[in-house]
């Protein structure tokens, strides 16, 4: 067990903190228990660490400075536990990637966890993994005016830096003196406790590009199909696997062509309900 206490800025999940904290005071201390953490944070349940920590109760704004204290935090400490754990209780995904946005901000944090932050943003901004795939083709250019004209719709110069910020922190992309971009293989890692409001910033703005395109792209250079169908629920799931079963055979063979590439294309499989479940019919 380290001398120092754990960082709050290596962490996104408040309950785990906590259990770490505790942990490491109670290997400092053997004989410190919820009870005394409880009479340090001024509260008279002796068990809430522990039922806050199994995610059994939840924290006010009043207990949280509480704990911060007991916790013997810093005021920017106890700010960056105070978004922590707003963003445990956001429900909605404009509120969670308001207060993801503040962490990931915090200085602190990304020095305790840059690539997560990176990661984050990478699936957070559709034209940073565009930026990855228009860094293949023959003639890419790593200068941010030329990144930014050549996008659909055109970003600014200020997005397009971002995205290779992005990319050459994640190691997508290394980019030469001479200008030349190497692209790399790599996975990107996502910080598990916001994967998927990544996730969802990922799906929300492909699918708002592609109503975009329905009249910011010729016919010719684009494709649209949809067909509306009755199913039984019960084959929702082998719909399922042929969908990703032709998505993996697309990308089977884009990879398999030779020609060199001049364009980004953004391809979108979607599968979701019109309406709610019907009841089965009474037998006759």
């Amino acid at each position: 067990m380290p001398d120092a206490a754990p960082s709050v800025y290596a962490y996104l999940d408040h309950r785990l903190f906590l259990q770490d904290w505790f942990s490491w005071k109670k290997a400092k201390n053997p004989r410190f228990s919820h009870r005394m953490f409880a009479r340090l944070a001024g509260q008279r349940s002796p068990s809430l660490l522990l039922l806050v920590s199994r995610g059994e109760r939840n924290l006010t704004p009043r207990t949280a400075a509480a704990f911060c204290k007991a916790m013997d935090l810093g005021e920017e400490e106890s700010a960056f536990f105070h978004l922590l754990v707003s963003l445990d209780e956001a429900r909605t995904p404009v509120e969670r990637n308001d207060i993801f946005a503040r962490i990931a901000a915090s200085r602190h944090f990304q020095a305790a966890r840059p690539i997560e932050g990176d990661g984050f943003r990478y699936l957070s901004h559709w034209y940073i993994p565009a930026v990855r795939e228009l860094a293949t083709c023959p003639g890419f250019r790593a200068d941010p005016a030329w990144i930014a004209g050549a996008m659909h719709p055109p970003i600014t110069p200020a997005e397009a830096q971002l995205a290779l910020d992005v990319l050459t922190g994640l190691g997508m992309i290394q980019v030469h003196l001479d200008g030349h971009a190497e692209v790399r293989e790599v996975t990107v890692k996502t910080p598990h406790e916001v994967a998927g409001l990544a996730v969802h910033n990922y799906h929300q703005q492909m699918i708002q590009r592609a109503g975009d395109a329905i009249t910011g792209v010729r016919s010719a250079e684009r494709h649209l199909g949809a067909v509306t169908v009755a199913v039984p629920h019960a084959r929702f799931a082998e719909l399922k696997r042929e969908l990703i079963s032709f998505q993996e055979r697309l990308l089977d063979l884009c990879d398999s062509l030779v020609d060199p590439r001049d364009r980004v294309y953004q391809l979108n499989l979607q599968l979701f309900p019109l309406t709610a479940a019907l009841a089965a019919p009474e037998p006759a």
